[in-house]
């Protein structure tokens, strides 16, 4: 298989306080991946690492093969923030102004006519079933809707691997089952490799193919998904208290 990303002995923290030790982990190109473990496990962290948005104090990360000090092909790699943490939905954005903002200008495709590249809006639209919405205003759409948008902004540039943080919080059960259905289908169908992020432990080991547990910044076991966790795993992962219901979303 190949390998997208190469995480060695990675350690991180903020100011004094540890967040991750010792990290090691790859990810393979058609891995359907979650990462999973209580708040503060350095869940978010490891994935702001893997993007450069933070560098770690010891270790190293490859990404595509090289160190990502010095990648410079970011349009090969999608990210889906949670929604309110980077988007102001109180700005009269429409859903395709919304999209266009993240074309990297210059690169192959996008370097020719605006009217390829409203062509292509609209593309990443129709694959995640909103194509009927691109003149709409964000706000006014609902959660599940807003997330799909924000897939299609993360797919406008054709990434090979994508980036998902804590996708579902504040959306209902029904949008929820809706986007798992979207994401099997864009790492089957269209053989991107995805990368979630969730608390949600019991939804997350049905959907994905394999599975990270985190625990106090540490690797806890790193596993293929048969939709069922070892109870000596969980226990480690989110304490005693821990009594998983798995969920049939």
């Amino acid at each position: 298989m190949e390998k997208l990303i190469s995480i060695k002995n990675v350690s991180f923290s903020y100011g004094s306080r540890p967040v991750l030790e010792n990290i090691n982990l790859d990810i393979y190109r058609g891995d359907y991946m979650g990462i999973v473990g209580p708040n503060g496990s350095g869940k978010s962290t490891l994935l702001k690492l893997i993007l450069g948005i933070l560098k770690p104090a010891k270790g190293s990360i490859k990404v595509f093969g090289k160190s990502v000090d010095i990648f410079n092909r970011w349009e090969r790699v999608g990210y889906v923030r949670q929604k309110a943490s980077f988007f102001n939905l109180g700005f009269p954005a429409t859903v395709e102004e919304v999209i266009s903002a993240n074309i990297h200008s210059g690169k192959g495709l996008f370097n020719t006519s605006v009217k390829r590249c409203r062509e292509r809006v609209y593309e990443v639209l129709s694959h995640v079933n909103m194509e009927e919405y691109g003149g709409r205003l964000i706000g006014n759409l609902s959660g599940g809707q807003q997330q799909r948008v924000f897939i299609a902004r993360a797919l406008v540039n054709s990434p090979e691997v994508l980036f998902l943080d804590e996708p579902t919080v504040g959306i209902d059960l029904d949008s929820q089952r809706e986007f798992y259905c979207l994401l099997e289908k864009l790492n089957v169908n269209m053989r991107i490799t995805i990368v979630m992020v969730s608390h949600d432990i019991g939804v997350i080991a049905q959907k994905v193919n394999r599975i990270v547990c985190m625990g106090d910044g540490k690797l806890i076991c790193h596993q293929n998904s048969s939709g069922e966790m070892i109870p000596e795993v969980l226990k480690k992962t989110y304490g005693d208290w821990i009594s998983p219901i798995i969920h049939d979303h």
